[in-house]
């Protein structure tokens, strides 16, 4: 018989503790409820019991909610609590995550559908984060350094407001601090190795940093959707931007044995000084990096090609007016269905491949040329490769002039 999850409701309101009570035994979870009706009786059942989650009201009579939350957090007591407001109490409710809260829920939404979702959210947030933070106390003990760097990113968790950029902080201290680490091991600082002993850590270094890729792409994709992304425009040349690209990903592919180069489009070598758009370098080169990346990862035989070209508007006489930067990435790689296509700069889009990813890189993509007025179109066929091009607006001074 699966174990009873023991929850605890604190509230004064005798009514409100029965409404969630009766509202979890409408759902087919096994729950052991506690009460208590204020403060001080919720700190001293806490000393007393441990539970899986804890349902707090903000209105209580001796103590206010913010007080408890901060107190649980202060006795290091380890339960996920989610905090149970009144209509228009977001503002509080905002306050008391930065303390500590890992949820909150409006006492109106309170019902056997929204409640067990809840709870469910809390404790998956909480195992992550325990789990997360145990697997780092464990690779950097005995590093005072490194412990300091935990405490900060626990001091961090509190201040963040968005999930998305809660847990992506939450992640990437760690992953940093086990780069550093096991780059500290690859250069035997602390100890001779073996060659065996060489391969292994140089094999965990690899998967570290696929692991910070993807955390790092993650917070990019919530700059962008939450609204929070800067970006600094400047006169930026994509054929020298592709060239620094090119060459940080050739030992990839070399390791892969497949052929990364950067050409021209056909006629269009005399136009390479042109090649240049109005836009933000970085993120340019950003999404240069995840689309060959993910080019090079799709490829196992044959070659991943880059090629850049000016496609001029045929409509004008002025060669310069409306003008695109047209960029292509092609490869010998394991194509996709129409169907693939269809979703495949959808976010969290997984591929049935056993490389996929997260789901993100070309999503993030997409989102790039997006925002510099650009369009992005992909041709493929399963075992046949792809083909993938950008479209970008081309700089031009009559533009800058205007």
């Amino acid at each position: 018989m699966e174990q009873a999850l023991r929850v605890l409701i604190v509230d004064d309101d005798e009514v409100d503790r029965i409404s969630v009570q009766r509202a979890f035994k409408q759902t087919d979870l096994q729950i052991s409820f506690t009460e208590a009706k204020d403060y001080a009786e919720a700190i001293e059942t806490l000393g007393n019991q441990t539970f899986d989650c804890i349902f707090v009201d903000y209105q209580l009579p001796d103590r206010d909610g913010l007080a408890l939350v901060q107190a649980i957090q202060q006795l290091e007591i380890k339960s996920p609590i989610v905090v149970l407001t009144g209509q228009g109490d977001e503002q509080i409710a905002v306050q008391l995550m930065k303390s500590g809260a890992t949820d909150y829920l409006s006492k109106s939404q309170v019902s056997p559908e929204t409640l067990p979702q809840v709870l469910r959210n809390a404790i998956r947030i909480y195992e992550a984060v325990t789990a997360a933070t145990l697997a780092n106390q464990r690779l950097l003990e005995n590093h005072a350094l490194l412990v300091r760097k935990n405490q900060e990113l626990r001091r961090l968790e509190r201040q963040q407001q968005d999930f998305i950029a809660h847990l992506t902080h939450d992640l990437k201290t760690p992953i940093v601090a086990a780069d550093l680490m096991l780059k500290l091991f690859h250069k035997e600082a602390f100890c001779p190795l073996s060659s065996d002993m060489h391969t292994a850590v140089t094999a965990m270094i690899r998967s570290n940093q696929n692991l910070l890729d993807i955390v790092n792409t993650l917070l990019q994709v919530h700059c962008y959707e939450s609204g929070a992304k800067e970006l600094t425009f400047m006169i930026c040349d994509l054929w020298e931007i592709a060239q620094e690209v090119i060459a940080e990903l050739k030992p990839l592919a070399d390791e892969k044995g497949i052929g990364l180069k950067l050409s021209a489009i056909e006629q269009e070598l005399e136009l390479i000084d042109r090649l240049k758009i109005m836009g933000d370098c970085l993120e340019l080169r950003r999404m240069l990096t995840n689309l060959i990346g993910n080019s090079i990862k799709f490829t196992d035989m044959g070659a991943v090609e880059l090629h850049i070209g000016l496609a001029p508007a045929s409509s004008s006489e002025d060669n310069n007016a409306d003008a695109c930067v047209i960029v292509q990435v092609k490869d010998s790689g394991i194509g996709m269905s129409q169907t693939e296509q269809e979703t495949l700069f959808q976010r969290f889009r997984k591929g049935n491949h056993r490389q996929s990813g997260s789901g993100l890189g070309l999503h993030l993509v997409h989102r790039i040329v997006t925002v510099h007025q650009g369009t992005i179109l992909v041709n493929s066929e399963p075992e046949q490769g792809s083909v993938f091009t950008i479209r970008l607006p081309a700089y031009t001074k009559d533009a800058q002039s205007t």
